[in-house]
């Protein structure tokens, strides 16, 4: 169940701040925040067994979905497989979120931290530490190991919060939010998916929501009035850390699970046009959005193709 809590307060300086509009969505955010939020401690029953017969994934996402490989699976096998694909995608969200909290906090330090900007920072903060922990203790339910990124991934990530800044830094950061919000809207009301599945999605999808207006309206403030070498740099930087997050999305070791060697299975998923038209399905609410601020294009345009988020040529 939702919390209901008195409305937060608001900053009077926001009428004559020179960022007024920053601070009025900041302000709202916080007062949406403060009255609507879940405590996943509380609000999911982690006690509750797993329901047989049930998925952790539509099948259609499934990475393998419709290869060679897959028809070869037994039903239990791809319910098998889907559950380490869910658990992978948990854990390297935990992955993407600890990055977000770090450039959110480099925000906060190098800011006035008395704003309703700030402020609503640090709680985007806190909401995403119960993520995580949500995610982790998602994934020690289904008795799966910690997946993440594959180490040489996790040691690029420690270089963002330094060359990672302007609308690449919030561009990237809704990369990772809008693609999980797509495909968690569209597995949350399924019968077809586990109950603990479907509630995690919805707790994440609602307060997603307004980590992703806060994100895009920097991304539009920040990107205005950038020459063309900043701006260069802008679109391979975020195109440079989309392809990392879509990659990571699935560890190659979950095909293990099933039998089936990690680098085949990777392979496979890559070649995949089903696991592509997935990826695709999850960009087609953000892609747009970048585009139209003038964050997809050159020199990013091929890392984008190599994520999925564009069709090929």
């Amino acid at each position: 169940m939702t919390r209901t809590r008195g409305n937060a307060q608001g900053s009077s300086s926001a009428e004559i701040d020179p960022e007024a509009g920053r601070e009025r969505t900041a302000e709202r955010l916080l007062t949406s925040s403060a009255n609507k939020f879940y405590d996943p401690d509380v609000d999911i029953d982690w006690g509750a067994p797993l329901v047989e017969g049930k998925h952790f994934v539509l099948e259609e996402r499934s990475s393998l979905y419709g290869t060679d490989l897959w028809q070869r699976l037994t039903p239990e096998q791809r319910i098998e497989l889907g559950k380490h694909e869910m658990a992978s995608i948990a854990t390297n969200g935990i992955w993407f979120e600890v990055i977000l909290m770090q450039l959110l906090l480099k925000e906060v330090h190098d800011g006035d931290p008395t704003t309703n900007h700030a402020q609503y920072a640090l709680t985007e903060i806190a909401d995403e530490c119960r993520h995580s922990t949500m995610f982790a203790r998602m994934s020690n339910a289904f008795g799966c190991p910690y997946y993440g990124p594959v180490e040489w991934r996790r040691r690029f990530a420690k270089l963002l919060p330094i060359i990672g800044y302007g609308p690449a830094l919030y561009g990237s950061i809704l990369i990772a939010e809008e693609i999980l919000d797509r495909l968690q809207r569209e597995q949350m009301n399924s019968p077809d998916i586990q109950p603990l599945v479907r509630m995690v999605n919805r707790i994440h999808v609602l307060e997603e929501a307004r980590h992703v207006t806060f994100a895009r309206e920097e991304v539009v403030r920040r990107i205005e009035g950038m020459g063309k070498a900043e701006l260069a740099y802008q679109r391979w930087m975020v195109a440079y850390t989309a392809w990392h997050i879509c990659r990571s999305l699935i560890h190659p070791y979950v095909y293990a699970s099933v039998g089936i060697r990690p680098r085949d299975g990777y392979r496979a998923a890559l070649a995949n046009p089903h696991w592509r038209a997935t990826l695709l399905f999850a960009g087609e609410k953000i892609m747009p959005f970048l585009d139209r601020v003038g964050l997809v294009g050159a020199p990013g345009m091929r890392l984008w193709r190599r994520a999925g988020l564009l069709p090929e040529k």
